[in-house]
């Protein structure tokens, strides 16, 4: 094997067809170890990339890219595809504020066809391409790479259902690695599951296949054409599930063998309709910590290589997840009709303890919001209280069901709305940042978010005992360090609480900018500004007297960690209106933007979201008043001089 790097050499992927077995064989090692140094240091998906070395690298032997399109579904584990693209040598600065992406990026390359961050979008968007191809009378190739835990999310069976009715050319590579984050789960998952356990299914079809021509009963079925040698398939593999949706199959293949992977999409190219090629990988494929802690390294922090443990310090605040965990199992003991409900991501939304304790309790639907709220409501019918935990970049995914199936009934459904605000390196497919909004639109939805921890425990405790549907929203990462009560308080709707005293200006905040408010009401106090800060605590129903209150002040200034576009800002604007109430408001969150990915801190700064730039806006807001006062006055006084 040679000496020579060959990763160094690779700058598109045009360059791979020259290379020899061996070669290919030295490249996978090389991007392995290039993964493992890189994501140690900036944190990222490196169990499902580790998983699709060998598939990235036959994918692309087998294409013509740019020319041909490849859409990743989720995309987060394209960062083998980004390596052989031209972005190896940025590629250390990966998550980081201005570097790499973490997920396919438009504007980063012409080999990223199409942004990406939410599972089972890929077959939709490829079938849409190859349609746009076939009216544009050209003849390029497109590929979804979609992993098996997508196939859990609609979309993604009516992207197949209709793939198979249209007949246009298209690929979709099934990367069948077993899991999504944590272990799939459903009846899609065990009928892979049985497909991989008999590799030699497609021979055997083929073997009776011939045996049968060679009879005379045999070669009467043979003849008799495609419906004998439909049902022969059907005794062979159970369902035939994609065949019978008119989608050719092909696998299951090894995923880590380059050759297999380059030969099965070479052949599905030349095929007339769509084809799926089924690949079997190992998640974390070659680092051991990896592939023994697969769900665990789906999405790490800097960590140790040698180790495989997070770096970090000292002891840090429980993070509101690890709150919200502890809080429903509490809950939960309490009362047995309280029920969880999590959409593939159970460690990840914090429910993993509530699952061991309460299994019957428990549901993990898989990749499929839109069902988990159907389900949820389902439940609430019974006369469950079903919470539902998802981040709140994915519950955008089910906003119908949440306003038909939850809010019209008036059902007692619980959201509890993880990663709400600027999530970090992960980007703009995940900010939850529209929660506020959209949320807040549909009647009869009471939406709240706390200002530490405690407060989270509170709501949680608020939310399961009220009538109708409730949203809770919180931020990712830990609390302020703020002790948990041991008995939990019973919140008031529409009632918030005032942290700090003041007459010049009233800083009505909601979840983290709460912390933000009072500490620029501290820096504004250095200047002479006193400032009043209130934890408003609930978006619906609002504090409406709070913001009477507030408005006895010369400025009102609303902060919350969402889009400025019909949040929590407009819901108080609007009821000053209402109230035909006239005072200056300045409304200070996330502009109309998607906001890029990089450290929360150095995202935070970028909006004006921090403590100093709220200080430095408000004293430039109360600046320009009185100015604007003065010229007034000055008018006045001028007047009446020339009345005299």
């Amino acid at each position: 094997m040679s000496q020579t790097p060959i990763l160094d050499s690779i700058n598109e992927p045009a360059a791979l067809k020259a290379l020899s077995s061996e070669e290919l064989t030295q490249l996978a090692a090389e991007i392995r170890a290039t993964l493992i140094a890189t994501v140690s240091e900036t944190g990222g998906h490196l169990a499902p990339n580790l998983g699709v070395v060998e598939l990235t690298l036959g994918l692309h032997r087998a294409l013509d890219c740019p020319a041909d399109s490849v859409i990743w579904d989720v995309g987060h584990q394209a960062y083998v595809h980004k390596l052989i693209t031209g972005r190896r040598e940025g590629f250390g600065t990966l998550r980081t504020y201005g570097g790499v992406c973490g997920f396919p990026k438009r504007t980063e390359s012409p080999y990223d066809v199409h942004d990406t961050g939410h599972a089972s979008t890929s077959i939709s968007v490829a079938l849409g391409l190859a349609a746009a191809r076939d009216l544009n009378g050209t003849d390029e190739t497109i590929v979804a790479v979609i992993g098996d835990g997508s196939l859990t999310g609609g979309m993604a069976f009516e992207a197949l259902d209709h793939a198979g009715h249209l007949g246009s050319r298209l690929i979709v590579l099934l990367n069948d690695n077993e899991m999504s984050i944590a272990p799939n789960v459903g009846a899609l998952s065990s009928y892979l599951a049985r497909v991989r356990l008999d590799r030699r299914y497609r021979r055997l079809r083929d073997d009776v296949e011939s045996a049968l021509a060679r009879t005379r009963v045999g070669a009467a079925m043979v003849a008799a054409g495609e419906a004998a040698k439909e049902s022969v398939k059907q005794l062979i593999v159970p369902g035939m599930l994609f065949e019978e949706l008119g989608i050719q199959y092909v696998g299951p293949i090894d995923g880590h063998d380059i050759a297999q992977v380059q030969n099965a999409i070479t052949w599905a190219k030349s095929a007339d309709g769509p084809v799926l090629v089924h690949a079997v990988t190992r998640k974390g494929m070659g680092y051991t910590h990896a592939e023994d802690r697969p769900d665990e390294f789906h999405g790490v922090s800097p960590f140790s290589v040698e180790t495989g443990r997070a770096n970090g310090g000292g002891p840090k605040p429980l993070s509101y997840t690890q709150v919200f965990g502890d809080a429903i199992v509490t809950e939960a003991e309490r009362d047995q009709r309280i029920v969880a409900i999590t959409a593939a991501m159970p460690a990840g939304t914090g429910l993993t303890a509530f699952a061991e304790r309460f299994p019957d309790r428990f549901f993990d639907v898989g990749i499929a919001e839109q069902h988990a709220v159907g389900l949820a409501a389902g439940l609430a019918h019974g006369g469950q209280i079903p919470v539902v935990a998802i981040y709140s970049t994915f519950i955008q995914r089910a906003y119908d069901q949440v306003i038909m199936d939850a809010a019209l009934q008036g059902l007692h459904v619980v959201f509890c709305l993880d990663r709400a605000g600027l999530v970090g390196e992960d980007g703009p497919t995940h900010h939850g940042v529209f929660d506020l909004t959209f949320l807040r639109a549909v009647p009869g939805l009471a939406v709240m978010a706390p200002s530490n921890e405690a407060e989270l425990a509170d709501m949680l405790h608020t939310a399961l005992a009220m009538d109708g549907p409730v949203a809770i929203r919180y931020p990712r990462g830990a609390g302020r360090g703020v002790a948990l009560p041991a008995e939990r308080r019973m919140l008031t709707p529409g009632v918030s609480e005032t942290v700090r005293q003041g007459e010049d200006v009233a800083l009505l905040a909601i979840g983290r900018m709460v912390e933000t408010a009072e500490r620029a009401a501290e820096s504004l106090a250095a200047h002479g500004v006193t400032a009043e800060v209130v934890d408003m605590r609930w978006v619906k129903p609002l504090d409406r007297d709070a913001v009477r209150r507030a408005a006895d002040r010369p400025l009102i200034v609303t902060l919350e960690e969402n889009t400025g576009e019909g949040g929590f800002g407009g819901a108080v604007m609007e009821t000053l209106a209402e109230e035909a109430i006239t005072v200056p408001v300045m409304k200070i969150a996330i502009p109309d933007c998607f906001v890029t990915h990089g450290k929360t801190s150095i995202l935070l700064e970028e909006v004006g979201l921090t403590p100093e730039s709220v200080t430095d806006a408000i004293l430039r807001r109360l600046a320009a008043l009185r100015e604007a006062e003065g010229a007034i006055l000055d008018d006045g006084a001028q007047a009446r001089r020339r009345a005299r």
